[in-house]
C-alpha cells in the first residue's frame, strides 16, 4: 500500500474514509466538468461570439443616437437660408440617385446586378455592424477635428 501525502491526513475509521473518498469524486468531478468546458471551444467560441454581437450592438445603438443628436444640433445652429438650400439640394440628390439607380437598372449586367444586391443585403443583415463601425468613424473623425 502507498503511504498517504504528508499534508492530508489519514482516515481514523471506516466512515471518514468514505466521506474522504465522496468528496474526492465530488471534486473529480467538478474539475472534468470544468475542463470538458474549457475543451469546448466551439461553445465557448459561440458564446464569446454572442458577447461581442451584444456589445457591438449596443454600441451601435449609442453612437446612432449620439449621432442623431449631433446632427440636430448642427441643424438648430444653421440659419434658415442655409436649411432650405439643404433641404434643396437634399431633394435633388435624391432625385439624381433615383436616376441614377434607373440607369443602372437598364445599362448594368445582370451578373453585377445579382453580385451587387448579394452585397447590398449583406450590408442589411449587418447593419448593426455597418453603424457601429461608421459611428466609430465619425467618432474618430470629430477627434481628429477638435485637435486641429
Amino acid at each position: 500500500m502507498t503511504q498517504p501525502p504528508h499534508d492530508e491526513p489519514t482516515a481514523a475509521g471506516p466512515e471518514e474514509l468514505r466521506e474522504q473518498v465522496e468528496q474526492t469524486r465530488a471534486e473529480l468531478g467538478e474539475t472534468v466538468e470544468a475542463l470538458a468546458a474549457k475543451a469546448d471551444v466551439r461553445t465557448r467560441a459561440q458564446e464569446k461570439a454572442t458577447a461581442v454581437r451584444e456589445q457591438a450592438t449596443a454600441r451601435a445603438g449609442e453612437l446612432k443616437t449620439k449621432a442623431a443628436d449631433l446632427a440636430h444640433q448642427a441643424q438648430d445652429k444653421l440659419p434658415d437660408p442655409v436649411k432650405d438650400k439643404a433641404a434643396q439640394a437634399a431633394g435633388q440628390a435624391r432625385a439624381k440617385a433615383a436616376q441614377a439607380g434607373q440607369v443602372w437598372h437598364d445599362k448594368a449586367p445582370e451578373q453585377v446586378q445579382h453580385t451587387t444586391a448579394q452585397g447590398a443585403r449583406l450590408a442589411r443583415d449587418n447593419r448593426n455592424l455597418l453603424l457601429a463601425a461608421a459611428g466609430a468613424a465619425v467618432l474618430v473623425w470629430l477627434a481628429c477635428r477638435r485637435k486641429d
